[in-house]
């Protein structure tokens, strides 16, 4: 692997050392792209690379279901769906105020009109999602993507694939071009033994991939190391201090260093570095379960089950299975309801995986806006800039964030792409 970048030397004006605060694969990739034009990058990180919602997400790399998360299907699960802990979205009655706040917000942009808006601002990034993987491959990042031969979304009638086909029908609509086949069920178990008959139809939609997360964003943070890159683990940041030429790293040992920039990625927690700074959009903890288990069959690609919204994918011989959207404060502890509850749903539809013999159970904290948008870009000071708020696509939309956010960094410029994820909104 080159150990330097082989981008444009720096021009006048342009920050020569930047801090990102966050080690995931936002703050990775932009350290990775801000590289490319040789900066020097500092990444501050207060647990380890990829030690938070990055490591045990599902790691679909699915522009064809990159979408807004506030939909119109979130209201018709009505206060009932929502308090029951087995239910896909959960929130706790303990809510506190700011989550109310955002729930509020989050219902407010649950419907038609709003979502259309939201998935014309998400096509752009789609359409060059992959392109980003690529271009981290083509530059030394040693983990490579998967190609998904099969991909099925799975009903158990017909009549429940509506959904998903009119969500893919709207997402043409708005400017993508999702391909897609619908199957009976005798044909998606046939592509893939692991299903029961419970399975009554299927959705196989093509050209996605895949990949390990904890694997490749790790792989990510050797190559930012292996450019010459700092990345200081157990380390966390307190404050950032803009000033006239840079803005001030403060860690919590009292320790602080100058930049030429700052970028805050820091995922759920963006908010209390970033709130300051003019972003009135709140960040808010989605968090999400999963867990790995033996398959015997293993499948043979991603399976997802949208009226569970439970996600499946092969990874390291055994099968993740990752659910729910539970509102709850990053640092509660692992509910093990939520865990039962994705197996209970799981359970019919799969055959030879032994979901009593679980590993790896996690829980982590996805970083959702109430619009369902990222935010991302410059903030009201000057060199501050953040990257965050991706939902549940912070893996798939990760390096084309970072791609488009150095770009800001380095010319000052918002990408027209960018313009709808404005931080100061």
């Amino acid at each position: 692997m080159s150990s330097q970048p082989n981008g444009p030397a720096l021009s006048a004006g342009m920050p020569h050392d930047v801090a990102v605060v966050g080690a995931g694969m936002v703050g990775l990739a932009t350290a990775w792209f801000l590289q490319e034009s040789g900066v020097k990058v500092t990444v501050y990180e207060r647990r380890h690379v990829a030690g938070g919602a990055s490591w045990g997400n599902a790691g679909w790399l699915t522009p064809d279901l990159t979408a807004p998360l506030p939909e119109p299907a979130v209201l018709r699960y009505g206060l009932r769906a929502v308090l029951s802990p087995a239910s896909p979205v959960y929130l706790p009655l303990r809510a506190d105020a700011s989550l109310l706040r955002f729930l509020s917000g989050f219902v407010a942009h649950s419907t038609s009109r709003r979502w259309r808006r939201g998935m014309a601002a998400y096509v752009p990034m789609n359409q060059r999602a992959l392109e980003a993987f690529d271009a981290l491959a083509a530059g030394g990042v040693s983990v490579q993507t998967r190609r998904a031969d099969t991909f099925l979304a799975c009903f158990r009638t017909r009549r429940e694939a509506r959904g998903l086909l009119a969500e893919l029908t709207a997402i043409r609509e708005a400017g993508q071009d999702p391909s897609y086949r619908t199957l009976a069920g005798r044909h998606a178990r046939a592509l893939e033994p692991a299903l029961t008959d419970r399975v009554g139809a299927a959705v196989a939609i093509e050209g996605q991939r895949y990949l390990d997360p904890p694997e490749f964003v790790r792989a990510l943070g050797l190559a930012v190391t292996a450019r010459g890159g700092e990345i200081l683990e157990a380390v966390e940041v307190t404050e950032v201090q803009p000033g006239v030429a840079g803005a001030t790293v403060v860690r919590a040992t009292g320790e602080r260093q100058v930049h030429g920039a700052v970028v805050i990625a820091t995922g759920a927690a963006l908010t209390r570095l970033a709130g300051r700074f003019g972003v009135r959009q709140p960040v808010q903890a989605g968090r999400g379960y999963s867990f790995s288990v033996p398959a015997d069959p293993l499948p043979t690609g991603p399976l997802y089950f949208p009226r569970q919204r439970v996600a499946c994918t092969p990874l390291r011989g055994r099968l993740r299975v990752a659910g729910m959207m539970e509102f709850r404060r990053p640092d509660d502890p692992l509910d093990p309801r939520r865990i039962n509850a994705i197996v209970e749903a799981v359970r019919p539809f799969l055959t030879g995986v032994d979901l009593e013999d679980r590993a790896d159970e996690w829980v982590g904290s996805r970083p959702c806006t109430s619009d369902g948008l990222p935010v991302i870009g410059a903030t009201a000071a000057s060199r501050v800039f953040v990257a965050g708020g991706h939902g549940m696509w912070g893996i798939a939309l990760g390096p084309i964030t970072g791609q488009l956010l150095a770009q800001a960094v380095l010319k000052g410029e918002t990408p027209t792409e960018l313009a709808p994820f404005d931080p100061l909104r």
